[in-house]
């Protein structure tokens, strides 16, 4: 009953229509109706764990979708990257601001362009080095070889970060 539950829940089975259906009969969806092979619904399932409503706009298109094929580590050179180029348009700093260097310009302690001047010097170091180790941690190991990432929750943990660190960015911004 649980499985069979999970299924509704999903949208993946739905209520026949006519009196089939106030029966409790219960049908294949569209959605169910397109899995061709074991691969595709495996794909589907691991797609649910990162919700796309969650996602920041800069990373609901092309880091989602990257998400849902399977590659991890475009997503996540996709969703640093975001970042990147978000802090950079933020601060109004030039294209060749890159990486760490550009977060700790950025964010600089009592000097950034994003920097919070109302918080402590030790949060303004923090939330700077914040910027920089996921740069540096995440970012720039995909843009310079493979990482074969496979593991999806390693994946949505890192495009979380992202994802935060890019509502930090828009609140900045607004300040």
């Amino acid at each position: 009953m649980e499985a069979w539950n999970w299924l509704e829940v999903q949208g993946l089975l739905i209520r026949a229509s006519g009196t089939n259906g106030n029966s409790g009969f219960r049908v294949l969806s569209r959605r169910a109706r397109k899995f061709e092979n074991t691969e595709q619904f495996v794909r589907y399932e691991v797609g649910r764990r990162l919700p796309r409503e969650m996602l920041h706009v800069r990373l609901s298109q092309t880091v989602w979708m990257a998400f849902l094929r399977g590659e991890f580590d475009s997503a996540i050179l996709q969703a640093m990257k975001a970042v990147e180029v978000s802090v950079r348009e933020a601060a109004e700093l030039p294209d060749s601001a890159i990486g760490v260097k550009l977060m700790r310009e950025a964010f600089a302690p009592s000097k950034g362009k994003l920097t919070d001047m109302s918080a402590e010097i030790g949060e303004q170091v923090a939330r700077m080095e914040l910027f920089a180790g996921a740069i540096g941690s995440y970012k720039n190991p995909q843009s310079h070889r493979d990482v074969n990432l496979d593991n999806p929750e390693e994946a949505i943990e890192m495009i979380m970060i992202a994802n935060h660190l890019l509502r930090i960015v828009d609140a900045r911004k607004k300040a």
